[in-house]
């Protein structure tokens, strides 16, 4: 299951993505899928076409688990 995080980096922008669950402090690299700017936006350190990045421990400074949003609560009430 794929989580959404926030990377940050060292000396760079927070880098917004998904990760495949909790991830192994263990790993030489933390595999990012989807990354972006928090506006949504390309990081400019990435090609624009980048589906996946892998980011070596030694840049990330932390690492932010989003938290996840049901769908009812997602869409909210709709009126017809």
């Amino acid at each position: 299951m794929r989580l959404s995080a926030i990377i940050q980096l060292l000396e760079e922008d927070p880098v917004v993505g998904e990760v495949e669950g909790p991830v192994d402090p263990a790993a030489h690299f933390v595999t990012v899928y989807n990354p972006r700017r928090r506006d949504g936006r390309t990081v400019t350190f990435l090609d624009a076409n980048i589906e996946t990045v892998l980011i070596a421990w030694h840049r990330i400074t932390a690492i932010q688990l989003l938290p996840q949003v049901e769908v009812e609560k997602a869409i909210g009430f709709v009126r017809e």
